[in-house]
């Protein structure tokens, strides 16, 4: 490999173009794609500043790609908040994000929920007796029977967590409850050691950027809120290290770019479509999507793809 200076790293971060993962082994020069998926995460669709285009373009732009993704995985956030939206307007998001879909999806899709997807959380007293109350109205508009499962596709293994978790009161904080962690334990437990397996969670497990992602250390201290990142990561990450096959989770959420590598897992969090809520670029992430290849002998590639949306008024 020709080295690399940090310049030339930075100037091919900042072009969105995917760089070689020094941390890993050299490529097979013989593997074959199993499957390419495209990562849509964070979309929050809304019926103002054009959002509904926006999400249109990004599907548009997946799909129309020379080469293909087989499916789309989205991240989480579709709509741009039901926590603490009334019936009406969830009702309008929901309704704008299945109409958008029907009109321009091709691919098979795979959705995962998100905090902002969650109704009436933030005001739980006024909406808990409601009959679509929490996920129940995500899960049925995109027709989950459990907002968390596992399936096998093209010789990997693909899990998608439910990374919300309802606190005390109002709001939530990112973690797996006991039902789930067992059900993960189970569903890992299962998995021949030969099949790769990719975990998709709306939260980051593990994340650099969260750090960044507001003023966390006007403190003196690095202080992370439990709702940017998982706060059970030591347990989820002692139960990854128990399975060599598990080669890379995916996230959105944070609306910025990283890749951690931490025991031989590679963590991604993989930006957002609407890049800063469909008011421009968010720090260093513009509007996009990721591009996901995965490999017949385990390995993957990850990159983060613009399509080159401009802000609407």
């Amino acid at each position: 490999m020709d080295s690399l200076t940090r310049r030339d790293m930075l100037a091919a971060s900042a072009g969105g173009i995917m760089l070689p993962n020094l941390l890993n082994a050299p490529i097979n020069p013989k593997r074959k794609r199993a499957l390419r998926i495209a990562h849509l995460t964070d979309i929050h669709v809304q019926p103002e500043r054009g959002a509904a285009k926006g999400m249109e373009a990004a599907i548009e732009h997946a799909q129309g790609q020379k080469d293909k993704p087989n499916m789309i995985i989205t991240g989480g956030d579709l709509i741009m908040d039901s926590l603490g939206a009334d019936a009406d307007r969830t009702r309008t998001q929901w309704s704008i994000f299945t109409s958008v879909l029907k009109a321009n999806l091709e691919l098979p899709v795979e959705h995962t929920i998100g905090n902002h997807d969650v109704w009436g959380w933030n005001d739980r007293a006024k909406y808990q007796n409601e009959s679509k109350f929490g996920k129940v109205w995500a899960c049925e508009v995109l027709g989950l029977t459990k907002p968390y499962r596992s399936f096998d596709k093209a010789g990997w293994h693909i899990i998608i967590l439910d990374s919300v978790h309802r606190k005390e009161g109002n709001g939530y904080t990112a973690r797996l409850d006991d039902e789930q962690f067992e059900w993960l334990q189970g569903d890992l437990a299962k998995v021949p050691a030969k099949t790769p397996i990719l975990v998709v969670s709306h939260i980051p497990i593990i994340a650099v950027c969260s750090m960044f992602d507001g003023e966390n250390e006007k403190t003196g201290n690095w202080v992370i809120p439990g709702a940017w990142v998982h706060i059970d990561a030591r347990r989820i990450k002692d139960l990854f290290k128990k399975y060599p096959n598990v080669k890379m989770c995916i996230s959105g959420h944070e609306h910025l770019l990283d890749q951690v590598v931490y025991n031989g897992v590679n963590y991604f969090c993989n930006g957002a479509v609407c890049g800063g809520w469909w008011g421009g670029d968010y720090y260093e992430c513009t509007y996009g999507y990721t591009l996901i290849d995965l490999f017949d002998d385990g390995s993957f590639e990850n990159r983060y793809v613009p399509f080159g949306w401009k802000t609407q008024p």
